[in-house]
C-alpha cells in the first residue's frame, strides 16, 4: 500500500475519521470554525463540491504544509438540499419526505498541497423503502440525527431497516467516497 505523507483531515466528522482510519490511512484532524454559505442561486449538484474547496482554501490558509483533504455532504430530494434537521420534529418530517421515495447523496471532496488542488463530487442514489412512522420515532429516539444531512445515517438502524437499494459508493453515503479519494491521493499526490 502507498503511503502519504502529512494527511491532515479538515473535518470534525467521526464518521469521515473512521472511513480514513478504515482505510489504513495515517492523517491528522485538524479543523478551523468555517462558515457554510453558498449562494442560493447554485446548482444544488455543485454545493457540497463548492463547499469542500471553500474550507479546503479556509484550511490551506491555517495550515501551510501538508495535504488537506475536506468534505461536504448533501442529501438532495426534488432539486432541494436537506440540510442537518434543527430538532426531532423536523428529522421526522424529513424521515416522512423520504418514505418510500428516491434521492440523491452528493459528496464533494477537494484535496491540496502547497502545489496543486484537486476536487470532485461523488453521487449515490438511495432508495427507501415506505417507513412506518412508529420506525421513524424509534430512529430519532434511539440515535436523534441531529448532526446527519438529511436527517439520517446509513450505517444507522434506520439505514439497516429501511434502506431498499443504493446506486453508488455506500461510503459516500457514510460521508465520503474513500475509493475515488485514495485514487486521486495515489494518483495525483
Amino acid at each position: 500500500m502507498k503511503h502519504f505523507s502529512n494527511l491532515i483531515l479538515a473535518s470534525k466528522s467521526p464518521r469521515r475519521k473512521e472511513l480514513l482510519a478504515a482505510a489504513g490511512l495515517e492523517f491528522e484532524v485538524k479543523t478551523i470554525d468555517f462558515e457554510e454559505t453558498f449562494d442560493a442561486e447554485m446548482d444544488v449538484m455543485k454545493v457540497a463540491e463548492y463547499l469542500a474547496i471553500e474550507k479546503n482554501k479556509a484550511h490551506r490558509e491555517a495550515f501551510k504544509d501538508g495535504t488537506i483533504i475536506s468534505s461536504d455532504t448533501v442529501v438532495v430530494f426534488n432539486d432541494q438540499i436537506l440540510g442537518k434537521p434543527k430538532d426531532k420534529a423536523e428529522a421526522k418530517s424529513v424521515l416522512m419526505l423520504l418514505s418510500g421515495k428516491i434521492h440523491q447523496v452528493i459528496s464533494g471532496v477537494c484535496v491540496s498541497n502547497e502545489h496543486k488542488q484537486i476536487s470532485f463530487s461523488n453521487l449515490t442514489e438511495v432508495k427507501f423503502r415506505i417507513l412506518e412512522e412508529d420506525e421513524i420515532d424509534h430512529y430519532i429516539q434511539i440515535a436523534p440525527p441531529l448532526d446527519k444531512a438529511g436527517s439520517y445515517g446509513i450505517q444507522d438502524w434506520i439505514g439497516l431497516i429501511g434502506v431498499e437499494w443504493i446506486k453508488g459508493s455506500y461510503f459516500n453515503v457514510v460521508g465520503l467516497p474513500v475509493d475515488e479519494l485514495y485514487s486521486v491521493l495515489k494518483e495525483e499526490f
